[in-house]
């Protein structure tokens, strides 16, 4: 059986598979920026602040321009949307490089923080559109999968990039950008048929959809994904391998590295879990492997257990990447628009909080009581999903037969 056949027997749809390598793309040229993009910050005399400010600015514009990114795919489709975005995200990347003092840099940061939110929230919108509902978990963890394996990849080559100079990562960065940009355009037609059984629906209006207990209970999972996968954990990890444990800095990438092993190598068994056992039992697994997890963290006795932790948290990671996702299209029916808008505004409004609550928290009592809170808000997300009526969890399993 040749390539082409093995991914026709997935049942996936094209459009699946083409917005999994145009992630891939980016995310292999969004990991080259991690070495280099506060060290290039620091040649303008950064504080410790303004390094802040240099990745919560990017994540903050993402943020405004979220409710308005589905009516813009909507409006010239999302393919063009995608497309779009990812040159405005490339062109960021070049002034970014260019800049010649700190506010040029955060300017050119926060403009690429506009991109991101359009293709992103457009590619989410077509996934979930064209992906049949009874395999929107394969979906969603074959989509997060290029994500991961770019990101894993990336740094390593940032490095390498970083020895001809510090701009080259963000010229890479771009390069990755314009070549995902032409690989949607020319993959995907203009205007993309949703599924079948998406088609057949009648879309949901918000005020409908936000009180499924589905969808609240994904915004929860959002909320706690946000505020400890892509904020504190990036954040505070580094500083507790090498002020708590006294390590040095390169213990943090190997922990991380073999979290992120963890964490791919779960992300299509979970993916098979949420479309054969449903969302529930996948999303409450989520909650509380990463809950657990992250609570255990800042009482490891040393980095092999941190590893251990880490690796836990990257489990339930990968089910969050895929049944929180695969619920959110099940309440809207497969449409886009403001739910996956706000679904995504839950994410980077808690990667934007909750570095500095726990920041603070960390300054006034202790690493224990800053991994609580974000442990806290996953279990509460799991506690969420314990709500969902079986029935209702197990509508698109019952379709299917």
């Amino acid at each position: 059986m040749g390539v082409r056949d093995r991914i026709r027997a997935t049942g996936l749809p094209r459009t699946t598979w083409v917005l999994a390598m145009a992630g891939l793309l980016v995310a292999v040229g969004f990991g080259v920026l991690i070495p280099v993009l506060t060290p290039f910050a620091r040649t303008f005399g950064a504080t410790t602040f303004q390094l802040g400010l240099v990745v919560s600015m990017f994540a903050a514009m993402r943020l405004v321009t979220s409710p308005f990114a589905g009516r813009i795919g909507r409006l010239i489709g999302e393919r063009n949307a995608i497309t779009i975005g990812m040159l405005i995200v490339a062109a960021s990347s070049v002034a970014t490089a260019l800049a010649p003092n700190l506010a040029a840099m955060l300017a050119a940061r926060s403009f690429g923080g506009i991109g991101s939110a359009i293709f992103t929230i457009s590619a989410i919108s077509l996934l979930l559109a064209t992906a049949p509902e009874h395999l929107r978990g394969r979906a969603s963890g074959l989509y997060q999968g290029g994500f991961l394996l770019g990101n894993m990849t990336g740094p390593a080559l940032g490095g390498i990039l970083a020895g001809i100079s510090i701009q080259a990562p963000f010229y890479f960065y771009a390069a990755m950008l314009v070549i995902a940009a032409g690989f949607t355009l020319f993959m995907l037609p203009a205007r993309v048929r949703p599924a079948a059984t998406t088609a057949k629906r009648t879309p949901r209006p918000f005020s409908a959809v936000i009180r499924d207990i589905r969808y609240q209970a994904a915004l929860t999972l959002a909320l706690g994904q946000g505020w400890q996968s892509f904020g504190v954990r990036n954040a505070l990890v580094p500083v507790f391998v090498t002020e708590a444990l006294l390590l040095d800095t390169s213990w943090t990438g190997v922990a991380f590295a073999v979290a992120a092993v963890a964490q791919t190598a779960a992300l299509m068994p979970a993916g098979n879990a949420t479309d054969r056992l449903g969302r529930k039992p996948v999303m409450v697994a989520a909650g509380l492997l990463c809950g657990i997890a992250t609570i255990a963290m800042p009482f490891s006795p040393n980095i092999w257990v941190l590893m251990i932790a880490l690796s836990i948290f990257g489990f339930g990671a990968a089910m969050q990447g895929t049944a929180p996702t695969a619920a959110v299209g099940d309440a809207t029916g497969g449409r886009g628009g403001t739910p996956v808008a706000v679904f995504s505004m839950m994410t980077d409004v808690g990667s934007i909080v909750g570095p500095l609550v726990a920041g603070a928290i960390v300054d006034v009592w202790s690493f224990q009581s800053a991994f609580a809170v974000g442990g806290v808000i996953l279990l509460l997300g799991a506690a969420h999903a314990m709500l969902i009526p079986r029935s209702l969890d197990r509508e698109f399993i019952d379709k299917k037969r």
